[in-house]
């Protein structure tokens, strides 16, 4: 069975909904494939205080919640799977699903990225009760606390940085002796008062039952264990794009995440647009993904209709 559609969006996040939305009300009749993770990062995520509109904040699966029921009701269809494979070579651009096949005259890819995780069962347990990959979203909840880094990037000084406005002390933890990160970054962050820095440690378990009390730590040259008390953990050991289904089909930067041009959702096949985390890896909030589906589906909807009046082939 194949179904064909001007619009077939891949993601089911903050961008992909967010594109479904102005995509359905554009009367594209988009196929949102939503995967069996339906909803994107955000439903690990217990409480959201920085997206607006919500003043008193609200969960992160009741928000996508909100923005399916959205685009449900301006009519976008949803196949609750895994796209199986894609093919960019159309349009139309294809998408097999469970045995089902959808094509799209335009697609908008919006898989997101996954955060690094540390792999351990007290990580899972704690995942959103003091256990994060996201200091700008719940660094604000662990005010007068002292916070755990884990990382030796970039990134991981960012968040360290981020999080000296609420925390009493920032400890960075890092596997090595020295910091992977950029020389400028490493200054700012070993000049500022309130990070201090475990070297050569590895996190083994997180501590706590219902929120986090701490975290145990083993040094890599000697193996000894020792107990760090922190209120909450931030794991900043990097993101990967899902890009697996169009890794040999769509310009990729070195890390992975899709190419798009200037200020623009297209990428380097003509008729196929990206939006949120798999080709953003500065911002990674929900209020950016979205607004990046917002103009995917615009842009979608402005190609469709260049088309229409000037068909190719």
């Amino acid at each position: 069975m194949t179904d064909t559609v001007p619009l077939v969006i891949v993601g089911s996040g903050p961008a992909g909904l967010t594109a479904a939305v102005y995509a359905a009300r554009a009367n594209l009749h988009p196929i949102v494939i939503e995967g069996l993770a339906a909803g994107g990062q955000l439903m690990l995520t217990s409480d959201v205080e920085n997206y607006p509109g919500f003043p008193d904040g609200i969960l992160g699966p009741e928000l996508m919640t909100k923005f399916r029921e959205q685009a449900a009701r301006f009519g976008a269809e949803f196949v609750t799977a895994d796209a199986d494979r894609l093919d960019l070579s159309g349009p139309p651009f294809g998408a097999w699903v469970d045995g089902r096949e959808c094509r799209g005259d335009a697609m908008v890819l919006a898989t997101g990225a996954t955060a690094r995780m540390l792999g351990l069962e007290s990580e899972r347990r704690l995942l959103g009760r003091g256990v994060s990959t996201c200091a700008t979203c719940d660094g604000f909840f662990f005010r007068g606390k002292p916070l755990a880094v884990v990382g030796g990037g970039d990134s991981a000084l960012e968040e360290a940085m981020f999080l000296t406005k609420f925390a009493t002390e920032v400890t960075v933890i890092h596997r090595r002796d020295q910091l992977r990160a950029s020389a400028i970054m490493a200054d700012r962050a070993e000049a500022n008062p309130k990070i201090t820095f475990r070297w050569n440690a590895v996190v083994e378990e997180v501590l706590g039952n219902g929120s986090v009390d701490g975290v145990r730590l083993r040094d890599t040259t000697t193996d000894e264990r020792s107990d760090l008390e922190v209120g909450a953990v931030f794991v900043a050991i990097g993101h990967d794009p899902n890009t697996a289904l169009v890794r040999d089909q769509l310009d990729l930067d070195e890390g992975g995440y899709v190419v798009t041009g200037g200020d623009s959702t297209r990428t380097s096949v003509d008729g196929v647009f990206a939006a949120g985390d798999v080709q953003d890896h500065v911002f990674r909030q929900a209020v950016t993904a979205a607004g990046s589906g917002c103009m995917a589906a615009i842009e979608a909807e402005r190609w469709l209709a260049a088309r229409e009046h000037h068909p190719v082939g």
